[in-house]
């Protein structure tokens, strides 16, 4: 098994770069694990206090669950993997069955933050755009899904995804085997990052 961890901030491309290496390698057998998934069940607080979580900060997540998950899928073992919806803030009853897979690909903001998940994978990459960049699509992303005004996006990236990827998110980039600069619009580092993900994974193709 191969295990490729992929961070970035908030509308930095990650999604972009995991679907082109899905595409690349088609002819294998890969599954996503999205760090999203793994929020911490809120079930318990009230909506209104699930609202004021800053579900940009390491404390959000379910970090043993996504641990524990990933080690069994490297024993061979499948997963019941969690599932979260934004407008309720919580974890949802549903799962998605994951099988133990050729490549696992771990992908969200703090993928790289935690030295035991690290210690797990295989290739660890670090997708960078540009603050203006991350923002725009952020307003793009979150008015259309997560119906939210523009200014609620703009508020939120000033008072937390800002200080929050500053202080969490952009320092795992020095854990990263290979940083990917312009998200998934930079095809030159995604081609070198599919041929090194395919020549490990069949050398002598």
């Amino acid at each position: 098994m191969y295990i490729i961890g992929i961070a970035g901030g908030t509308g930095s491309g990650k999604t972009t770069v995991v679907r082109k290496i899905m595409e690349a390698l088609e002819n294998e057998n890969v599954a996503v694990i999205p760090q999203d998934s793994y929020y911490n069940d809120n079930t318990l607080i009230p909506m209104e206090e699930r609202k004021k979580i800053n579900y940009d900060h390491p404390s959000a997540f379910d970090w043993d669950l996504l641990r524990e998950q990933i080690e069994q899928l490297r024993a061979g073992q499948a997963i019941e993997q969690p599932t979260y919806d934004y407008i309720t803030s919580n974890r949802m009853k549903e799962t998605v069955h994951v099988e133990p897979c050729e490549v696992i690909i771990i992908e969200g903001i703090m993928a790289l933050y935690k030295k035991e998940m690290r210690d797990l994978m295989d290739l660890k990459i670090y997708v960078d755009a540009d603050t203006d960049v991350r923002l725009i699509r952020n307003i793009q992303r979150d008015t259309v899904e997560r119906g939210r005004t523009t200014q609620m996006v703009i508020d939120r990236y000033l008072e937390v995804l800002k200080p929050m990827h500053e202080e969490f998110i952009e320092p795992t980039k020095r854990y990263a085997d290979l940083i990917i600069p312009q998200g998934g619009s930079n095809q030159q580092a995604i081609d070198i990052m599919r041929t090194y993900i395919i020549h490990r994974l069949r050398p002598n193709r």
